[in-house]
């Protein structure tokens, strides 16, 4: 496939409701309108996330880049001719940037969740991850989640996956007493994590394996995942609330994702070395466009 793509930008204003057209002033309706006539869209990603979202050169790389590369051939009609403008979009301002424009759709570990629903359409989702704990590989302490009981975990700004250890159902899962160290993201956890300024860092297993394998083969740490996953975490693929026919052309496309078994080349070609973790060989059960 070849997409032609220009560098990140500072922004992208919108036009009232609508979608305005790099270098025009045309606008569209929707986010597939705006790719497949316009030829351009602003996408969101991780920049810190190695396998997920993690910027090298003048465009990120990883899982959710070439999800989102795939989908946007898709709405395109299959033409390779679409301009992506990379934006990075950290947890803490997702939302925000659909909202206001910034960005046209967001391809960032973006678990689906009741609350966030009531800001953002999610197509997809396009997997499904299980967040997981993550500890220094001579850490004979945390052999399971439960050992998390008065230890030292990050909170990502803008993530939820500490409130999973933290917090009661139905927003959390464990409600265990554990003690939070900020950080701007999970690059900065791990970073915490390898300096011994806390004791574990959880979140979702497609993102520490990422980060395992990093910091493996650069020689910054060693680490090692529990491998007790005790949560499903829905990645969603993010558009402005209310954009409902681009979320079900994002469905079509995640669909045949999978059915061409591209899905499955995607899931092993940045997750493949990672020990537990196995290639889904069907679509997950979309959310309902809303």
């Amino acid at each position: 496939m070849r997409l032609r793509r220009i560098g990140a930008v500072l922004a992208v204003t919108a036009v009232s409701a609508s979608l305005a057209a790099c270098g025009g002033d045309k606008t569209y309706a929707t986010v597939a309108e705006k790719v497949k006539d316009g030829k351009t869209v602003v996408v969101g990603t991780k920049w810190d996330q190695p396998n997920l979202g993690l910027k090298k050169g003048a465009e990120p790389e990883g899982y959710d880049v070439d999800v989102a590369k795939y989908v946007i051939k898709e709405l395109a009609g299959g033409a390779d001719d679409v301009d992506i403008t990379w934006k990075e979009s950290a947890s803490s301002n997702r939302e925000a940037f659909l909202a206001n424009g910034t960005v046209d759709i967001i391809f960032a570990s973006y678990s689906i969740t009741d609350s966030r629903k009531e800001k953002v359409t999610f197509g997809g989702p396009y997997v499904v991850a299980h967040q997981d704990v993550m500890v220094r590989g001579d850490d004979t302490a945390v052999t399971k989640p439960t050992d998390l009981a008065g230890k030292r975990i990050c909170q990502a700004a803008g993530s939820n996956s500490y409130k999973r250890i933290t917090d009661p159902p139905p927003d959390g899962e464990l409600d265990l007493d554990a003690q939070l160290v900020g950080a701007a993201n999970y690059s900065e956890c791990v970073a915490k994590l390898s300096g011994n300024n806390l004791d574990a860092v959880t979140t979702d297993d497609l993102i520490l394996a990422g980060f395992a394998t990093q910091a493996a083969e650069q020689g910054g740490g060693n680490f090692k995942i529990l491998g007790q996953p005790f949560t499903d975490e829905k990645y969603g693929v993010g558009l402005k609330k209310g954009d409902t026919a681009t979320c079900e052309a994002v469905n079509k496309a995640i669909t045949k994702m999978y059915s061409d078994g591209t899905a499955q080349q995607l899931f092993t070609k940045w997750f493949g070395k990672a020990q537990g973790l196995t290639a889904p060989t069907s679509a997950p059960t979309f959310e309902p466009c809303a």
